[in-house]
């Protein structure tokens, strides 16, 4: 049995990632008794008797916990925004390259992607990194995720009961250009500058798609859509959590595509439409799923040596 430990378990992702280990055999959960959830001595304490311990904190809290591992076994997968740009802490999507699945499986302290940032890293890093788009690309990314992508106040005030009118429409963001995935978005891709990114939330819980628009002849190798698509099947073939979808998918869902499509899902969807000017790669996830909660016990399957996709919805 691995022992496991959840700090911040009542929170949004906490809560899904407990969701997930409910009909696991191998997985013993250490609880910490509600009266002591906040007492740095009992979280310590716990810390350090898991084999694994989540982290879903606000950043500060999230740094102070990390710091609280006093032995050489316990496993650290934060859920946070703290460390994904670290070079001592392995970035938690292995789907980007075998050295990222390596230094997940074989690493102690592992950061666990933005949702947005997944959508996005997911497009960008192939193109970057095979030397399709060029590191000074002017990348934006247009994006749309459900309302629980913003924790327990957004939650609260979507679902309350006489809520405010506004939140039946869609409610535009991060304006000033400083939301805290742009700095892994940069990083951990290797383009020069931060996207220029625009996300909105609207009236639906769970899913999201992340759009990145692109001007072929701004590429250093011009590709078609076809090509682009045929490009990233190359790249993902034999994940199981990615899926590229055929050319003209978008086409037979009737011209248009749901943000919820992927809701309860841990995996993603990768969509490429467009002409031979403009393409726009989509990828359709659920920001609970593969954008948090999901790929968290996936990178715990990858330490384990077990099937990444036990006890995950795919």
């Amino acid at each position: 049995m691995t022992k496991v430990f959840i700090d911040g378990s009542e929170g949004t992702t906490g809560l899904r990632i407990n969701e997930r280990f409910e009909k696991r055999d191998d997985i013993e959960i250490l609880k910490i008794s509600p009266e002591l959830r906040k007492d740095p001595a009992e979280i310590k304490r716990l810390i350090n008797e898991s084999d694994v311990t989540f982290l879903c904190l606000p950043d500060q809290a999230a740094i102070e916990a990390a710091e609280m591992v006093d032995n050489d076994k316990t496993v650290i997968i934060d859920a946070s925004t703290a460390h994904r740009t670290l070079p001592d802490w392995a970035y938690g999507f292995p789907e980007l390259s075998p050295e990222h699945r390596a230094k997940i499986k074989n690493g102690r302290k592992i950061a666990v992607p933005g949702c947005y940032a997944s959508g996005f890293i997911a497009v960008a890093y192939p193109l970057v990194q095979e030397g399709i788009m060029p590191a000074d690309y002017p990348v934006s990314v247009f994006a749309a995720s459900g309302y629980s992508g913003g924790g327990k106040k957004l939650i609260a005030a979507y679902e309350e009961e006489g809520r405010d009118p506004k939140f039946d429409s869609a409610r535009m963001y991060a304006w000033t250009q400083s939301h805290k995935h742009l700095k892994e978005m940069k990083a951990i891709t290797g383009l020069k500058r931060e996207p220029l990114f625009a996300p909105f939330t609207t009236n639906y819980h769970s899913g999201m798609i992340v759009q990145v628009p692109i001007f072929t002849d701004l590429l250093s190798v011009k590709k078609t859509p076809e090509e682009i698509r045929d490009f990233y099947a190359r790249y993902y073939e034999g994940e199981k959590f990615i899926k590229v979808m055929p050319f003209g998918a978008d086409v037979e869902a009737g011209g248009a595509l749901f943000s919820s499509e992927c809701a309860g899902w841990d995996g993603m969807r990768i969509y490429v439409t467009g002409n031979e000017d403009r393409v726009v790669v989509a990828t359709s996830f659920d920001n609970l799923g593969k954008g948090a909660s999901g790929a968290a016990i996936q990178c715990l399957n990858i330490v384990l040596g077990c099937d990444e996709a036990k006890g995950l919805n795919l």
